[in-house]
């Protein structure tokens, strides 16, 4: 199954977020990402959906989605149309002889050292989605003490 970035531009009321993800779940589709926030119209929010499924049961969720009461505008994000983020928050249990060694790959990602303790180090990355799986694979040796990240966000490049 493919996977797909759907942006849904919806009018900033509450319940909307409900509606929408009540629309996926009773079609038994799982929401693998989701991120929600305000745009440049204070009413207006845009939803960032990142489902797998293939291109026939996408089009049938598009459509179910424009036939949403609250639901202004829906665009499927391509990889190549759009620029796509994430921001991932890795805390590192270390030692202070596997510092530099981390100091050094969160340089390689452009990633920044945001918390240090006596014995962890919490790092922050942010990029395209498959950088973000990069940068947590090469830091799982070093022993991954909790991690977070956000759903990906999306903006079309036209």
């Amino acid at each position: 199954m493919k996977e797909h970035v759907i942006s849904v531009k919806v009018e900033n009321r509450s319940g909307v977020l409900a509606r929408v993800a009540g629309l996926f779940s009773a079609r038994g589709y799982n929401i693998d990402s989701l991120a929600v926030s305000e745009t440049e119209q204070p009413d207006v929010s845009v939803m960032t959906i990142v489902v797998k499924g293939d291109d026939r049961v996408i089009e049938q969720v598009k459509k179910q989605l424009n036939k949403l009461i609250d639901v202004i505008k829906v665009s499927d994000q391509m990889p190549g149309e759009s620029v796509q983020r994430e921001l991932v928050l890795v805390k590192i249990l270390t030692n202070p002889a596997k510092r530099p060694e981390i100091y050094q790959l969160a340089e390689i990602f452009r990633a920044e050292i945001v918390a240090i303790s006596q014995r962890t180090i919490t790092i922050e990355a942010t990029g395209e989605p498959e950088r973000i799986d990069n940068f947590i694979e090469l830091i799982r040796p070093y022993g991954i003490k909790e991690l977070i990240r956000t759903g990906r966000v999306s903006l079309s490049k036209e």
